[in-house]
């Protein structure tokens, strides 16, 4: 089943996943892309992983390229592409507890909303 959702809480800003739903072996590697649309040249991008009916928690950010802050260890990684406004999340050495719904956020310099998006996997 393919779950997407999209929030926009403002409308020159947005987060596009293309794909609802992504499906690896375990052991395996999976990419989530997101790409982003912004008004402004400063952003900051967040990840987060939601399992069952729990609340979406903090997997990592970045802001520029190399920086940002990572909470789920090194198999999850990401980098910010700002030339083709691209944000993917890299999962390596997949476990069945990877399975989970994910968000890519946005927060503009200029914006205090965050514009989410999510995929399942």
């Amino acid at each position: 089943e393919i779950t997407a959702s999209l929030y926009l809480l403002a409308q020159k800003d947005n987060v596009l996943q293309a794909k609802g739903e992504e499906t690896a072996a375990a052991g395996g590697t999976v990419t989530l892309h997101c790409l982003y649309n912004s008004s402004t040249t400063t952003n900051y991008l967040f990840w987060y992983k939601q399992d069952g009916n729990n609340s979406p928690k903090f997997i990592l950010s970045r802001f520029k390229v190399g920086e940002g802050k990572n909470e789920a260890g090194d198999r999850f990684s990401s980098t910010l592409d700002s030339s083709i406004r691209s944000v993917p999340l890299k999962i390596q050495k997949l476990q069945l507890s990877d399975s989970a719904v994910y968000y890519c956020a946005l927060q503009s310099e200029t914006e205090t909303e965050l514009l989410w998006k999510h995929k399942t996997i």
